[in-house]
């Protein structure tokens, strides 16, 4: 099996910590969101709904139970029995007090009708009487046989051009305790729908009223759950037969259920001055919400995040490794490419010589005697001639040229575009400009010399042939007294006057 290659390596290593990162923002973000989602619900379950039915049971008092204290008022008061123990005699003085309640209490209607003379008062007059075959009057002969001291009624209001009215009725007794009649108020039900959507708009949840029978009562303008009207029973929606077989025995308590996948909260309030129970419900996605958009909020910091991080880790390795390529093939000394970094410039430069048929020269170079001067004025010194040695190298050579320093005292040079001539020509250069150049050490002044040895690339050549001939070059330089240069090509040796 091949070896892995760097770029893989690196990849495997970037994409690993990108998951690992990414997996532990996810890990937060969603045990973050679950955490607040249960305290939300909890907090909705065992506080916030309680808390919303005790205010709207407060508002109740005040706008529905009201009347209901209104119409015991009037059950009790003194003058109304007195009237009618004493005869009924002027109804003038009846029609007065009943428009007295509405004028002061804010009524829609105000009635009293007498159990002797089935005469029915409205705080505008006399209406009629009251009949027992009339099917209209049949509420007045229920409240007069009841066991309760009174009910609400939903019915027409004759007196009001017959516009749907909820009546309180309350049994009048006299001070014997005996029947003699039933009072009360009554409420509009566009008033009552009004003081729902009221609730609804205050409180952001839906509010209905429903009775023992699990009959809807009284709702807001868009109707109860599911859109069910007054009237409809709730045993008839399919997300509500489960809580309706389980009253009236809860007159308290909180519930869930589900309406085509959304979740909703409930709590179930008994008012047992109405003789209803109090609805308040509250859409769960409504409640989750804000935390939802913080999740993706969160979620797209987080991805952000992981690229930004991402992007950033992979040019720090790209760098490292770069710099680690470059500390690979650079010699720390004279920041000429080393003999690894020569071999990967060198093969791509003679492909292209021998696929362009273009010449190239390559100089293999010795400083004379280094080892000597090393033992005279220490490695420190040796070491400042070389890199001394190097920048002056360079200065004789194009940028297009190729040096490197092979090892020790030695230097490569390839000459791209050149012919052995030129090539002869430029190693001259090179050693006369480096015998007349001096290195300063610790006020001390050194002079070194240069054999090069010079050959030119073939056809069939290696990087091994081609630097093979130069080193054959550069040993007859040393032999034939140094400081000179040498050409070895396959068939010919040439040495200088």
């Amino acid at each position: 099996m091949p070896p892995r290659s760097p770029l893989y390596a690196q990849r495997w290593l970037v994409l690993t910590l990108v998951a690992l990162l990414g997996a532990g923002f996810l890990a937060t973000s969603l045990l973050s969101y679950y955490a607040s989602r249960a305290s939300i619900r909890d907090n909705i379950v065992n506080t916030e709904l309680p808390l919303t039915s005790d205010t709207v049971y407060s508002e109740i008092q005040k706008d529905l139970v009201r009347p209901i204290l209104i119409s015991s008022m009037m059950s009790r008061d003194t003058f109304m029995r007195d009237w009618v123990v004493n005869g009924e005699k002027d109804s003038d003085q009846m029609t007065r007090y009943l428009n007295e309640v509405m004028t002061h209490y804010g009524a829609y209607t105000a009635f009293f009708v007498s159990n002797t003379s089935l005469t029915y008062y409205h705080a505008k007059g006399v209406l009629k009487q009251v009949k027992a075959t009339e099917p209209r009057d049949a509420w007045y002969f229920r409240v007069r046989d009841m066991n309760d001291p009174y009910e609400i009624n939903l019915d027409p209001d004759l007196a009001n051009k017959d516009n749907l009215t909820f009546f309180i009725n309350y049994k009048v007794y006299d001070y014997n305790n005996r029947f003699i009649g039933a009072a009360g108020v009554g409420l509009t039900v566009d008033a009552v729908i009004k003081l729902i959507d009221k609730y609804q708009q205050r409180y952001q949840r839906s509010v209905y009223f429903v009775d023992n029978f699990a009959r809807l009562v009284l709702t807001g303008a868009e109707g109860g759950p599911q859109g069910a009207q007054i009237g409809q029973s709730l045993s008839q929606l399919s997300s509500m037969k489960d809580l309706v077989s389980q009253l009236p025995k809860p007159h308290i308590g909180s519930y869930e259920y589900s309406v085509q996948g959304q979740g909703h909260f409930l709590n179930v309030r008994f008012i047992p001055e109405l003789n209803w129970y109090l609805f308040v419900d509250k859409l769960e996605d409504g409640a989750l919400n804000d935390i939802r958009q913080s999740l993706y909020l969160n979620l797209l910091i987080c991805l952000v995040v992981t690229l930004v991080v991402m992007v950033l880790l992979n040019r720090v390795i790209k760098r490292f490794q770069d710099r680690i390529q470059a500390q690979a093939t650079l010699d720390s000394l004279t920041e000429l490419p080393n003999r690894r970094g020569f071999d990967l410039l060198a093969v791509q430069a003679i492909l292209e010589a021998q696929r362009e048929l273009n010449p190239l020269t390559a100089l293999l170079l010795d400083l004379d005697h280094f080892k000597a001067l090393n033992d005279t004025y220490g490695h420190l010194a040796g070491d400042q001639v070389l890199s001394g040695f190097a920048r002056d190298l360079q200065s004789c050579l194009r940028h297009c040229d190729i040096v490197c320093r092979w090892g020790g005292e030695e230097f490569i040079v390839l000459l791209k575009d050149t012919d052995a001539e030129t090539g002869h020509e430029i190693a001259e250069k090179i050693r006369q400009y480096v015998a007349h150049q001096r290195y300063a050490y610790n006020e001390h002044m050194m002079q070194v010399t240069v054999s090069i040895g010079l050959t030119a690339l073939q056809p069939d050549d290696t990087l091994h042939s081609l630097l093979s001939r130069a080193d054959h070059g550069m040993y007859r330089a040393k032999q034939s007294g140094r400081n000179r240069t040498c050409v070895e090509m396959p068939h010919t040796t040439y040495e200088p006057a």
